[in-house]
């Protein structure tokens, strides 16, 4: 796959997105059934193949409604990160507009969203784990203010843009130069010089708080009577782990701490309604930052027919 000339064809594409459990399965595909559309999901929890009930996946009998791309595409134990579903996306795009479907990107991972939409360049393409591993030694052996005296020393750019206790990004800046011989930084200049191949419609629903904390915490409990917890037991049994990625997802964890006698099964259902609560205000924070979002107010049991409409007429006269 290639970026499409700068000052060539766009493609066009439509982008839902929003807090988890403000219906944007449901509506995303009416959207692609309405305007000859195939989904391609932005979340970064449905990439993993059965992990099913904590990540509320689209039922078979959706998926059969319209086509769905970048669900169960890899194992639990894969480290998937934005940088592949980069390379995914950016590939099913380019064949559904080849069929001449219209791309619908759909999901509230926005780091995802954004990475797909902005060109985010990705010079060391994945991280790498020998050098991920040396570094978390180092942390381990010597302290997070050791591993900042080294980001200093080779970066001092980035260092004076990423605080001494934000262990996450000192790490990755220092794999980041390891890999590239860069500072990150450059990596952030390079994205803002890309122009995007894309013609984007970028819409957001959201809902009061009080509506989608009740639904959040009905899906919660939706998901304890479909069987979530067998559904971890399942995953553990098959040798996957804590450690992994995957299971320190919402439910996932909460579930595992549960297994092993850190939580109450009551202490578990509550922490995992007030993290996905406190996951969607986070969300929102997130995509509320970005001007080109063009926002719909929806309410519960609401007929969303309108908001279809209305997204068809700016397509028209996109």
């Amino acid at each position: 796959m290639t970026d499409k000339p700068p000052h060539g064809p766009k493609i066009p594409l439509i982008v839902l997105v929003g807090p988890t459990a403000v219906g944007k399965t449901a509506f995303s595909i009416k959207l692609a059934q309405k305007l000859n559309g195939e989904i391609i999901s932005a979340d970064s929890v449905q990439v993993y193949r059965y992990l099913d009930i904590g990540t509320a996946k689209p039922t078979t009998e959706e998926k059969s409604q319209v086509a769905h791309h970048l669900i169960d595409v890899v194992d639990p134990s894969v480290n998937f990160t934005v940088y592949d579903f980069q390379m995914l996306a950016r590939k099913k795009i380019d064949e559904i507009h080849a069929r001449s479907k219209l791309p619908v990107l759909t999901g509230g991972t926005g780091f995802y969203v954004k990475a797909v939409l902005d060109g985010f360049s990705f010079s060391s393409g994945k991280s790498n784990v020998q050098v991920r591993k040396r570094l978390q030694d180092v942390l381990l052996a010597r302290g997070k203010d050791y591993l900042y005296h080294l980001l200093q020393e080779q970066d001092p750019q980035s260092a004076k843009h990423i605080h001494p206790n934000d262990v996450k990004r000192v790490m990755r800046a220092l794999e980041f130069f390891y890999l590239t011989g860069e500072p990150i930084r450059v990596q952030k200049e390079r994205t803002e010089k890309k122009d995007s191949p894309y013609k984007p419609l970028y819409f957001g629903l959201y809902m009061n708080r009080e509506q989608l904390y009740d639904r959040i915490n009905r899906r919660v409990e939706s998901m304890i009577k479909k069987g979530l917890l067998s559904e971890v037991k399942g995953l553990l049994h098959n040798g996957y782990n804590k450690n992994m990625k995957a299971l320190q997802a919402l439910g996932y964890r909460h579930m595992i701490a549960y297994l092993e006698g850190e939580l109450s099964w009551e202490n578990a259902l509550l922490l995992l309604k007030r993290d996905t609560r406190r996951y969607a205000k986070r969300q929102l924070t997130w995509f509320c930052a970005d001007p080109r979002i063009r926002w719909s107010h929806i309410k519960t049991g609401e007929n969303i027919n309108k908001y279809l409409e209305n997204i068809s007429t700016q397509l028209a006269g996109h």
